[in-house]
């Protein structure tokens, strides 16, 4: 009997180390820097999942392009690699970016190739002094250092950013802890732009009846205009019911947005955190594709009902945290899941 126990331990020894070592297999996340490029590059069981892009040729670091399990790009190819039927409008829109349009008087948000040279002293930038930290295995880490400065370099903001990557199944998941701690006294007053943004794919905006423009608050006017092809399916939902187009400018713990890409559902799910700032967000969620949560504008979401005047004093850090959820399958992220992701991320820090 006792030798039936010790042949029994063994080979339960034996065979645990190899479940783990073949569920590592099937979830490796690697995160491997490329300095001369400035990128970053985050794979899973070797197949793209998304890159960390800083250059000095681009405004603020992104992630981009992003890819669901299923290898379908999720992120609007314009401006760096345009797909048919992309729409050029808001060309600052780029991959996932965590910006703000009014920092002591200077515009980050609108920041992009686009501005003409005598204007960019208006503008704010994000530049990435260093990658702190990579790590690859069942989830991966990456962490940034970056200053938000003007066009002088004159440091605001010092940046730490925290990306954790992982998948579930047919889930990838981005958790992003983002600390600001400010090297002046630091004034960011409601406005519409901002703050976590991610641009997708024209087959996940959804359906526009008719052409509009938008004003931002330099009187720069940009023109969205119908959609023209049927591939285009996508649909919001909210924490708090909001659908569709009524999404915009309301507060929710979660929003999501699905639609058809390829031959699968792909659905993106962005999750506030309790502890950030101005919780629950409002959603700055509009139907040409932006996807933006931004609890900093209350002023103009409650169409004055609310103000913020969101503040950081010189030598004090604020935290923001938030979790992208990206499915693809048949359906639907189902809600039974989604309420799974938002329960894990939202415990205290």
């Amino acid at each position: 009997m006792k030798r039936c126990k010790l042949f029994l331990l063994v080979i339960i020894g034996y065979l645990l180390p190899q479940a783990m070592i073949a569920q590592s297999k099937t979830n490796l996340v690697s995160v491997k820097d490329n300095p001369a490029k400035r990128s970053v590059s985050i794979t899973i069981n070797g197949k793209p999942f998304t890159e960390l892009v800083y250059t000095d040729t681009i405004e603020k670091p992104v992630l981009y392009p992003i890819y669901a399990a299923d290898g379908e790009a999720i992120t609007r190819g314009f401006p760096w690699n345009p797909k048919p039927n992309d729409p050029t409008d808001h060309p600052h829109h780029l991959g996932l970016w965590f910006n703000y349009e009014k920092v002591n008087g200077l515009d980050f948000w609108n920041n992009s190739f686009a501005i003409p040279a005598e204007k960019k002293n208006l503008y704010g930038w994000i530049r990435t002094e260093k990658i702190a930290e990579t790590e690859s295995g069942l989830r991966g880490k990456l962490v940034y250092m970056a200053d938000w400065t003007d066009q002088g370099k004159n440091i605001l903001l010092k940046e730490k950013t925290t990306y954790i990557f992982s998948e579930q199944n047919n889930s990838r998941v981005i958790d992003r802890i983002t600390e600001l701690t400010a090297e002046q006294n630091i004034a960011m007053p409601d406005t519409k732009d901002g703050l976590l943004g991610l641009r997708v794919a024209h087959e996940l905006e959804l359906p526009i009846n008719q052409t509009k423009e938008y004003t931002d608050d330099k009187g720069n006017v940009t023109k969205v205009t119908t959609t023209k092809d049927a591939t285009v399916t996508g649909n919001y939902i909210t924490s708090a019911g909001k659908q569709g187009d009524a999404a915009w400018g309301t507060r929710g713990n979660w929003c999501m947005l699905y639609g058809k890409k390829g031959v699968d559902t792909i659905s993106i799910a962005i999750i506030d955190h309790p502890e950030n700032p101005g919780y629950p967000t409002y959603w700055h969620a509009r139907n040409y594709g932006l996807f933006a949560a931004n609890p900093l504008g209350q002023r103009i979401f409650s169409e004055g009902k609310e103000n913020l005047n969101f503040r950081i004093s010189k030598g004090h850090t604020v935290i923001f945290r938030y979790r992208i959820v990206i499915h693809s399958g048949k359906q639907r992220l189902p809600m039974s899941l989604l309420n799974q992701f938002v329960a894990g991320f939202s415990q205290k820090q």
